[in-house]
């Protein structure tokens, strides 16, 4: 098997870096992929109480175990197969079972702070950036937590308010200059998405 491919995609939360991860996946049909999504990476936190659990500043890097996160990508890109942690955030911690994942020739891992962590970004071939307007991010957030996470508005705006907002100013914007492609409104850059395809495609070998 050739060695993976392997493309981070970062940005804020609510940027869309989920729709472009899938997108590029249904742009190459036909060449294995798999996407990892660094929130499954959160810290195990099953010996504090729920209270203490809600507690945690979620959108800062030090919530995130990414030294797990490179070690699997190693494992991938040698070929292994990694059993990936799944987060709950309706309960705020790890649920038991893994999903296991084998190498592939494309692997996507998306997240806040896939640009940020050097450990993750020196394994990246391909470095994304999605930059969506603020006021967009937000109202992408408030309908993903009150539709998913089951959250009051109030706490959505005060949790951006108090951790998601400085956290973006402070280590997810400036991680911005580590990417190879900056995509302007995410999803919807048609543009964007088709030449990342041709440029997997093109170091594939598949053109």
């Amino acid at each position: 098997m050739r060695r993976p491919l392997i493309i981070g995609i970062a940005g804020g939360s609510g940027s869309g870096k989920s729709t472009v991860a899938n997108k590029i996946i249904n742009s190459i049909k036909g060449i294995e992929s798999a996407i990892i999504n660094e929130d499954d990476y959160h810290k195990k936190n099953s010996k504090l109480s729920f209270e203490e659990k809600k507690a945690i500043n979620y959108d800062h890097p030090d919530s995130f175990e990414h030294e797990l996160l490179a070690s699997h990508l190693k494992e991938l890109l040698i070929g292994s197969s990694v059993e990936i942690p799944k987060f709950d955030f309706n309960i705020y911690d790890r649920l038991e079972e893994c999903e296991k994942i084998d190498a592939k020739d494309v692997i996507i891992v998306e997240g806040l702070f896939i640009l940020y962590d050097k450990r993750v970004r020196d394994l990246l071939d391909i470095k994304v950036y999605v930059d969506t307007d603020a006021d967009v991010r937000l109202i992408r957030r408030i309908l993903r937590d009150t539709r998913e996470r089951v959250r009051e508005l109030d706490s959505i705006i005060l949790q951006y308010m108090t951790s998601t907002r400085s956290s973006h100013i402070n280590f997810v914007e400036p991680s911005k200059k580590f990417a190879d492609i900056i995509i302007p409104e995410g999803g919807d850059n048609k543009v964007a998405i088709d030449i990342l395809s041709s440029t997997i495609k093109s170091r594939l070998g598949e053109i």
